[in-house]
């Protein structure tokens, strides 16, 4: 049996199922139970600023807060 066909067979059928068991494993990694926290703290990182808050909404940014 030459190569292309012994590693076309691979992957019509093993490579297959093991690519297809890794999507799934993946899927299931994402929304498991405890990952919602870590996800929300993850977008919410351009919003932290400790050393320079953003502005309250009542007052408009000057052109010296926009730069920084």
């Amino acid at each position: 049996m030459e190569e292309y066909t012994l590693l076309r067979q691979f992957a019509d059928s093993w490579m297959l199922l093991l690519l297809f068991a890794f999507f799934i494993g993946i899927v299931i990694w994402v929304f498991r139970p405890g990952a919602s926290k870590e996800y929300k703290d993850t977008a919410n990182i351009p919003f932290r600023h400790a050393d320079a808050p953003a502005p309250q909404q009542d007052e408009p940014a000057t052109s010296k807060e926009a730069r920084q």
